[in-house]
């Protein structure tokens, strides 16, 4: 057995040797590689297009930009956006318009992790891009359409691609076990083992391969039975059991989402398991229980006031304490809002109001409502006819508050769930009172 399959003696790393050179080795993302799929054509023609590859780590971007160079027949150029200036940019664009001069075709520069790129350096790219000297294949773990630069995007195919299914890791798991660019047939995965990989690896296929790599190191050198990787190899292969999660990357946006949709929609066990994700995970407690204030406002509103205090009072408590004990306050929250009385219509009366604030419909504040405190503005009328609440019994007096443009306009339509039932009477009542005639007032 060569002792350089562990990435001894100057060979790469098992992910590194299985990366295909042809689109029909790639494994998964069959929305990319499919006959009829925009990449296909892309490699068929041997345009020259641009391509932003958007997805989570290890599903295949890296691996994808060296197959468009393969297939074009161009030189690969990689650049990682975490360590590399403008002044690195540059000089490759500037080897490209020699080797234009040339008339050889033009390079795939391919940037890892784009999105870490500053405007600056993303402009930096623009001319060669524009002007075809060089393909550009960036990849990102963020929404491009934040990440990267309109410009760029304008001249790029972006193209997402989905976490790897679990028979997609499987697949690649077999094939690395086989291959002769792998460990060629030199060791046995039980199948418990292979089943614990590709659980542990959350879709991730370069996980996948660098924990059977390292269990096979594992095996190589066991008394018992060298060669055969067993369940506790891969468990000690694993830098840890924790889920996948990564804070700046799609998998934080990811998990986030699901949390606040499982809130929204009363699953207090489903809340719970994302909220414990993101402790594992060392999320930072304050970005939990900011999410969860939001909702307060946003899914429960006044269906149950107490919530949005909860959802605070976990967000001070839990800055003050941090993590693990802060897990228990954001749990508590996290089940008094899950189980709370549901009601959007705080959220829909704002955004109606906004909306029609940004489509011009509002006007001058009424005369009587004005500030008048100010002889030059008592003069112009401001505050004239103003009617003093207090002055009514019921504390509510008939008077024009809104502008013109929007006088009668009805935003907030409350539900009758939980206490905004109960606000929506008083409402009713207070509408009531509003619409009644004006009588001379204060």
């Amino acid at each position: 057995m060569s002792s350089d399959l562990f990435g001894v003696g100057g060979r790469a790393p098992l992910a590194a040797r299985l990366r295909p050179t042809d689109i029909d080795e790639v494994v998964g993302q069959e929305a990319l590689t499919g006959e009829q799929s925009p990449l296909r054509s892309l490699l068929r023609n041997g345009t020259g297009s641009s391509v932003i590859l958007w997805g989570p780590p290890g599903t295949g971007k890296t691996t994808l930009a060296r197959v468009i160079a393969e297939s074009t027949g161009a030189e690969f150029v990689e650049l990682s956006a975490v360590s590399a200036t403008v002044k690195d940019v540059r000089a490759v664009i500037e080897s490209a318009r020699l080797a234009a001069g040339t008339g050889a075709t033009a390079p795939v520069l391919f940037i890892d992790e784009i999105h870490r790129f500053s405007k600056t350096q993303q402009d930096a790219l623009l001319p060669a891009v524009e002007d075809g000297l060089v393909i550009l294949v960036g990849a990102t773990t963020e929404n491009p359409s934040f990440a990267v630069i309109p410009a760029l995007l304008s001249r790029s195919l972006v193209l997402p691609l989905e976490p790897l299914s679990d028979e997609d890791v499987a697949t690649l798991v077999e094939r690395a076990l086989n291959d002769e660019r792998g460990l060629a047939q030199a060791y046995q995965l039980d199948q418990d083992a292979a089943d614990f990989i590709v659980r542990l690896a959350g879709g991730d296929a370069r996980r996948a391969l660098t924990m059977l790599e390292a269990a096979a190191a594992t095996a190589r050198h066991d008394p018992d039975a060298p060669g055969s990787i067993t369940v506790a190899m891969v468990e000690s292969a694993a830098a840890s059991g924790a889920p996948l999660y990564d804070r700046a990357g799609t998998r934080h946006y990811d998990v986030a989402s699901a949390f606040i949709k499982s809130l929204r929609g009363s699953d207090v066990n489903a809340a719970l398991h994302y909220l414990a994700v993101m402790v594992v995970a060392g999320e930072d407690p304050r970005f939990i229980a900011r999410r969860m204030m939001i909702l307060a406002s946003e899914d429960i509103g006044m269906a149950d006031p107490t919530a949005l205090v909860t959802a605070t009072a976990a967000h001070t408590a839990a800055s003050h304490v941090g993590l693990p004990e802060a897990s228990i306050i954001l749990a508590q929250a996290v089940v008094h809002l899950a189980l709370a009385p549901k009601s959007n219509a705080v959220y829909r009366a704002i955004g109606a109001a906004i909306e029609d604030v940004r489509a011009g419909r509002t006007g001058d504040v009424p005369l009587a409502l004005r500030d008048g405190s100010t002889k030059s503005a008592r003069s112009k009328g401001a505050g004239k006819g103003y009617r003093y609440p207090h002055d009514n019994p019921a504390g509510v007096l008939s008077q024009q508050y809104a502008p013109d443009a929007v006088n009668g306009r009805v935003y907030y339509e409350p539900t009758s769930h939980g206490a905004e039932a109960r606000w929506a009477e008083t409402y009713a009542k207070i509408e009531r009172l509003l619409a009644e005639p004006p009588e001379s007032g204060r």
